[in-house]
């Protein structure tokens, strides 16, 4: 995620405590539910009943669910207007990894109708922000099943993250937590699957969804349209368009499709930042190899989001981006480039955990530095610098870029701070200082090969740079992913923090004169930089997320 200017040593722990009686309350539930019919079966329990579950993620504990892995989704959705609800059918097939006599799904924001378990009415009951499931049966552990739920899909006002609200219709930004807000899901990144999608909508309207359109079907006036990623993604991926559309295509390198979704009425003026993506791809797979996906394109939305989004294989960017003229053009191609590098960096190798977002952003903050330094003559050395300057303010404010601390409740897009852009692209800097350029650039390339299609641990990094520079680089990394302090610049031994504000009156804060300091500790990430007209921004940088990617503000 970039904020607008405009980590595999195993499987998290199930939660098992109070599992048992969980499951014996839930049957008397689903007794009593059959007995009274499924119109009732949609009120909240109590304490003593059903509860939301979670996979022990520390960063956002109610997360994910326990007992199974979702091989594929099927998403239906039809489309009446943004401010109603959308009618849906959601299904999702899965393989328990223990037996199962009730299951969670993730899922709020919509009211449930209906649910069938491989064909079978299921009891269901809401908790928290979990559907609590009771199949007629108990799934046995190694078996496969479905399970289908007939749903509402409701935008809301668009601002809560889910859906967005564009001029024109709908588009989704589902990072970190909020793909559940739109359809029910293990909405965890380790639990990847197959996506399909099917949506109905006005004939006038154009919908576009990640992966290759496998069908198109008119029926009077609404059309149905068919989407297919041809590899697992995690669920803060997804992305739908419906809206007033064009879509552009060109060709990328070795064939590959490209395709940009933008705004019908900004076809011409968009054209020539959309132009660029072809030989974005070359210079990414120069440095990291082939891309990793079956498309990729750019969907510009007519919405304010504070943030640019990697949503596979259809990057969702927020038209002011394009359309300011106070951001010099490399360094909205820089922006761009950010969220192609997710594609291989967070997209195709996916966090095992939230805490190891750094290996997202870091890495496409490391590879737009090195494109801004390459067209924009913005130093990547004088970044690196200016990030180090701010490192222990940024740690100090939302903790180490392998450690940080929870966002703060209904905030979660407070995640994507400063530590895991810069703070974390500083990392792979003094990591290259330590082994050079060669090895450097081999675990990259190996990294994304040995990870493809799958999750990865900030562990499973550090074993694989391990492996490639022949020695052991545990002692090296674990101060600069987990101290609270910045450790020695490797090659820079005159790098220094900047003093605190308040250290002494007239303190210098470690920029040179005239150098505007990289962002405030703890300063929103999405914020707009401040860039006068002809101004060289230093770089920016943002999460990737609902809220972004904007770390550095550019001067």
């Amino acid at each position: 995620m970039t904020h607008s200017p405009v980590p595999r040593p195993g499987p998290l722990p199930l939660v098992r405590t109070g599992r048992r009686r969980t499951a014996l309350v839930a049957v008397a539930l689903a007794a009593v539910l059959a007995s009274v019919g499924p119109s009732s079966a949609a009120v909240p329990v109590g304490a003593t009943g059903p509860r939301p579950l979670g996979i022990g993620d520390p960063l956002y504990p109610r997360l994910g669910n326990p007992g199974y892995d979702v091989t594929a989704y099927d998403i239906a959705l039809d489309y009446r207007r943004a401010d109603r609800p959308l009618s849906a059918v959601t299904t999702i097939d899965a393989r328990a990894t223990t037996g199962l006599r009730t299951l969670n799904l993730d899922f709020t924001q919509g009211t449930v109708r209906s649910v069938r378990v491989d064909g079978a009415p299921a009891a269901f009951v809401t908790a928290g922000e979990d559907l609590v499931i009771t199949p007629h049966t108990r799934i046995e552990r190694g078996a496969g099943f479905r399970v289908t739920v007939r749903h509402t899909s409701d935008p809301g006002d668009g601002t809560g993250g889910g859906w967005v609200r564009t001029r024109d219709g709908l588009a989704m930004a589902n990072q970190a937590d909020a793909a559940h807000r739109v359809f029910p899901c293990n909405d965890h990144p380790s639990d990847k699957a197959r996506f399909t999608f099917r949506i109905t909508a006005p004939k006038n309207l154009t919908v576009v969804a990640g992966g290759l359109r496998a069908g198109r079907v008119h029926q009077g006036a609404r059309t149905t349209w068919t989407y297919r990623l041809a590899h697992p993604m995690a669920t803060e991926l997804a992305q739908v368009s419906i809206g007033r559309s064009a879509v552009l295509r060109r060709t990328g390198p070795h064939g590959l499709p490209v395709r940009d979704v933008v705004p019908a009425a900004d076809r011409k003026k968009l054209a020539k930042w959309l132009a660029r993506t072809p030989g974005q791809l070359t210079w990414m797979e120069k440095r990291v190899g082939p891309y990793p996906f079956e498309d990729y394109g750019v969907l510009i939305s007519r919405a304010t989001t504070g943030f640019e989004l990697e949503t596979q294989t259809l990057s969702l960017f927020e038209r002011g981006l394009f359309t300011d003229d106070d951001f010099p053009r490399w360094y909205v191609e820089s922006i761009m480039l950010h969220e192609l590098a997710h594609q291989w960096f967070g997209d195709s190798v996916s966090p095992r955990r939230w805490s190891d977002l750094w290996l997202n952003e870091g890495h496409a903050t490391w590879y737009e530095a090195l494109y801004a330094e390459q067209y924009g003559k913005a130093s990547l050395e004088r970044r690196m610098r200016l990030a180090y300057e701010q490192s222990d303010a940024w740690r100090a404010a939302g903790g180490p870029p392998a450690a940080p601390r929870p966002a703060e409740p209904g905030k979660q897009i407070g995640l994507f701070r400063p530590i895991v852009y810069d703070g974390s692209a500083l990392i792979l800097y003094a990591l290259r200082q330590r082994i050079g350029r060669a090895d450097f650039e081999r675990l990259e390339r190996e990294w994304v090969v040995r990870h493809r299609d799958g999750v990865a641990s900030t562990a499973d990094f550090v074993r694989l740079a391990s492996e490639v520079a022949g020695r052991d680089l545990n002692g090296f990394l674990h101060p600069w992913l987990y101290g609270e302090k910045t450790p020695k610049m490797p090659g820079h031994p005159d790098w220094k923090p900047a003093p605190k504000p308040d250290a002494k009156p007239g303190a210098k804060q470690g920029t040179k004169q005239g150098v505007k300091p990289v962002a405030k500790p703890g300063a929103e990430p999405g914020a707009k930089p401040d860039v006068k007209k002809g101004a060289k921004p230093v770089a920016r940088s943002a999460p990737h997320g609902p809220a972004a990617r904007r770390t550095v503000k550019p001067g």
